[in-house]
């Protein structure tokens, strides 16, 4: 019985690691996003924008949305606040600070300090979007830093925002920051357009549905499909990886095998709408898109052109030939090496093909078409082993054409040596390493046929 009951908690100790487990690696897959607010508390604030001041309209509207994603568990918030310690005159450019950071169960905290604001000093976007580099933790992957600026002016410190907003995206530590301003002249937009994506509230009562729509953008996915189409127009062509990389950083973002769902179309993807991409096919050769940008909220179709057909170098003697590569060019950049009775997919047109057989085998546009297999037969080898009389320079040659063409060198301090060569008549030429005239050479030809075997003695 004691044993019954040992076996029984050993087993429910396992299932409840196995779940355990499962869970921590279901959250460690699902994507956390970070929201640094970023809120303007400078004396400006204090003004009136149609019924109410511009600071008491933007902590009631912010505090509404921290209220929302308070409930979501896959988002973390901070608040940085500027302009709220020092008052003007004189101007603090340094009057920015982090009042609540990225922790659990923090959003009392924002709300609590977002109440109690009082605006006082001036403008600094730059410094504070440049220490905001601080204020999120070490990224690690399946990570989104998000800032969501709320302001009423442009920058008052003489800094760059733009340059920094450039600066810690290229780095990887943000995606493009979103800018709401309250009661700006219209005239201040290309200042913030630069910074990131601009939203100008024109009316008090829309703020609620202007901050909505950034949350619908940071925290939502947008549906794309990616078609690889045909040389006959139909988005056929499947089974190849792609690789979506940060336009700004130059950083991997996705990776996916691309496939075709049950009914025969290129699968859904999922991305990150916030992003520009810099997508690469990885054909042969690949194919590469620059600053495709995603519409939030829009399925999006991302086309390229990939008709694709297959090449496969081909021998009977796959036991001389097992290693055999082939170096496949376009004009004469390699694109790929070959492994013979390999079966490759290739982008339909005329590549040049080096066959790297003893000689080697050079054949030019070579056509591959759209679904269809291009063979080259190579002939079937034979054999030749050389001996030497002792060590010393030893150098093949194949005719072709009335000339010789040099296809190797033995080295000088074997004596025998096995090659494989293709069908051909060859000649060889041999030094004695001791002998002091070149006239001490001595020269053989001879003849290989396919499957077949022959020794050359000098």
């Amino acid at each position: 019985m004691k044993l019954h009951t040992h076996i029984i908690i050993a087993l429910a100790i396992i299932l409840l690691a196995n779940s355990l487990s499962a869970q921590n690696n279901s959250s460690e897959s699902e994507e956390k996003t970070r929201i640094l607010f970023i809120f303007d508390a400078s004396q400006s604030m204090n003004g009136y924008w149609e019924k109410s001041k511009k600071i008491d309209i933007a902590r009631k509207f912010l505090i509404r949305m921290v209220d929302s994603l308070e409930c979501e568990n896959n988002v973390e918030m901070a608040l940085r606040v500027y302009g709220h310690q020092s008052p003007v005159p004189p101007q603090d450019c340094n009057d920015t600070k982090l009042e609540v950071p990225f922790q659990t169960n923090n959003a009392g905290k924002i709300r609590q300090t977002l109440r109690y604001l009082i605006p006082k000093g001036t403008t600094p976007i730059a410094h504070s979007l440049e220490l905001s580099a601080n204020d999120f933790p070490a990224s690690k992957a399946g990570i989104r830093n998000v800032i969501i600026l709320i302001t009423d002016g442009v920058e008052a410190c003489d800094g760059d925002p733009c340059e920094v907003s450039a600066k810690l995206q290229k780095a990887g530590i943000i995606l493009k920051p979103f800018i709401i301003g309250i009661g700006l002249d219209v005239n201040f937009k290309s200042s913030f357009e630069c910074i990131g994506n601009f939203l100008q509230v024109e009316h008090e009562e829309k703020f609620g549905g202007t901050l909505e729509y950034v949350m619908s953008q940071v925290l939502n996915k947008t549906s794309a499909q990616i078609n690889l189409i045909d040389a006959n127009g139909y988005p056929t062509e499947t089974d190849v990886a792609m690789t979506f990389y940060n336009k700004v950083s130059g950083k991997v973002r996705y990776q996916f095998m691309h496939t075709l769902n049950a009914k025969g179309n290129p699968d859904t993807l999922y991305i990150d709408p916030l992003l520009t991409y810099d997508i690469t096919i990885h054909t042969i050769p690949k194919l590469h898109k620059d600053s495709v940008t995603i519409q939030p909220g829009k399925h999006t179709k991302i086309g390229f052109d990939a008709p694709q057909g297959y090449l496969k170098i081909e021998s009977n003697r796959t036991n001389l030939y097992k290693d055999l590569q082939t170096i496949v060019k376009i004009d004469t950049q390699t694109i790929n090496t070959q492994k013979v009775n390999q079966n490759i997919k290739y982008i339909t047109g005329k590549y040049n093909l080096e066959i790297l057989t003893l000689p080697r085998i050079t054949i030019p546009n070579v056509r591959i078409d759209q679904s269809k297999t291009t063979r080259i037969k190579i002939l079937q080898p034979g054999l030749v082993t050389i001996f030497k009389p002792s060590s010393g320079p030893c150098s093949l040659f194949v005719q072709r054409n009335g000339k010789l063409e040099w296809i190797y060198d033995i080295d000088e301090k074997k004596l025998r040596e096995t090659l494989t060569l293709q069908p051909g008549v060859y000649h060889a030429i041999y030094r004695n390493k001791n002998a002091s005239l070149s006239q001490n050479s001595r020269k053989t030809s001879f003849e290989i046929f396919s499957g077949k075997s022959k020794s050359v003695r000098f």
